[in-house]
């Protein structure tokens, strides 16, 4: 019988050796690889094409959701298992558009997550009862509430991008490097996303990425206090 290879894709480390305890013990299974923010699932799904690729929503760099919709725009074949504490209806509702077929919560047990793989080890799709309660619950809501006249501009997948980038505190040149483009054109972008979304600073940017679900909480720079040598001031700055 043909091994089934699972990619792994989380920030945390501790996590992922858990995980890969967990789920390489079982018989037929192998961890063919680890990613440790989402720009690195792209490329490792890529390079390892695995049965499985199991990853968190709240990724550095490149978030989950963004992350499922580049690979399955390139391979619509491929599986997806999201395992995140995330609990967003419209995070939810996206990666069920890109084509994820299951979704476990990180506080699910682990014999649930493991069911959630061999569901999808048999080409069948698989998401905790909470994910089924709230998409159930938000769309009673919708049919109480009416359709929903005001629609946002819809960003494109590299816009998507340097939004995330833009919340987790990443300058221009940062996201130039990273994208692999030239500063001004990462400057472009930032400006018509502003433009785009009729926003009129960083500030407010960074204020949307983490309102819409683009950036986690988690990675967003941490603000803490400064005090000089002298003692005097209360300035605050970003690290």
């Amino acid at each position: 019988m043909r091994t089934f290879r699972i990619l792994l894709a989380d920030d945390h480390p501790i996590f992922r050796l858990g995980l890969c305890s967990l789920l390489g013990s079982h018989s037929g299974w192998e961890i063919c690889g680890q990613a440790a923010d989402g720009r690195e699932a792209v490329e490792k799904c890529k390079q390892l094409k695995p049965d499985l690729l199991i990853f968190d929503i709240g990724m550095p760099e490149l978030n989950g959701v963004d992350a499922a919709r580049r690979i399955l725009r390139d391979n619509p074949r491929q599986t997806i298992l999201v395992l995140t504490e995330v609990a967003s209806e419209q995070a939810i509702r996206d990666c069920l558009q890109a084509g994820v077929r299951g979704w476990v919560y990180k506080s699910d047990n682990t014999v649930e997550l493991t069911a959630a793989v061999e569901s999808l080890q048999r080409h069948r799709s698989t998401f905790s009862s909470r994910v089924c309660d709230l998409i159930l619950d938000g769309y009673l809501l919708g049919q109480r509430l009416g359709p929903v006249t005001l629609i946002a501009p819809r960003l494109s997948l590299r816009e998507r991008e340097v939004v995330q980038l833009v919340g987790e505190g990443k300058t221009s040149k940062e996201i130039a490097i990273i994208l692999g483009v030239s500063l001004k054109t990462a400057e472009t972008h930032r400006s018509n996303i502003l433009m785009k979304l009729n926003l009129h600073s960083t500030v407010e940017l960074v204020l949307y990425a983490i309102q819409n679900d683009i950036v986690s909480v988690a990675h967003f720079p941490t603000v803490v206090p400064y005090a000089p040598h002298n003692g005097n001031s209360r300035e605050q700055v970003a690290v």
